[in-house]
């Protein structure tokens, strides 16, 4: 399993009347987890597709446990606990300043060679960063 954690902080722009983060703005933060993610194992999106290869969300998932509010620093721990092939399944677990987890979910995203618009397998470069960390 590899996990990774980033933090973020609550603007003003993503709640709504009552304070709240607003609902859409979680697939954003996972986004945001998904790439920091990718960054610490010293990869990038903008790598894979120059390399040929997108990474489209197939399933998103989401659970509201707790609200997140403006100016809360938010941790967003992001994991992935199985290998992927062609398809790569990420889990989220959000995390306010007092340490409450507010919301989990999970996305799934699919390899996509993007030449030929067919579902593909993860780059070699990638596996090889990743697989260290399953045994």
């Amino acid at each position: 399993m590899y996990t990774h954690s980033t933090k973020i902080r609550v603007r003003y722009s993503e709640t709504d009347q009552m304070g709240y983060v607003y609902y859409g703005n979680y697939a954003t933060y996972y986004e945001v987890g998904r790439v920091e993610m990718l960054r610490s194992l010293g990869m990038s999106y903008a790598t894979m597709e120059r390399d040929g290869v997108m990474l489209p969300v197939l399933e998103l998932n989401c659970k509201f446990i707790k609200p997140a509010l403006y100016d809360q620093e938010i941790t967003i721990v992001t994991s992935v606990s199985e290998l992927p092939g062609v398809r790569i399944r990420f889990e989220y677990e959000l995390f306010n300043e007092a340490g409450d987890l507010v919301n989990t979910g999970n996305a799934t995203l699919v390899f996509i060679d993007r030449n030929k618009n067919k579902p593909c397998p993860a780059p070699v470069e990638f596996m090889e960063k990743l697989r260290k960390y399953f045994n």
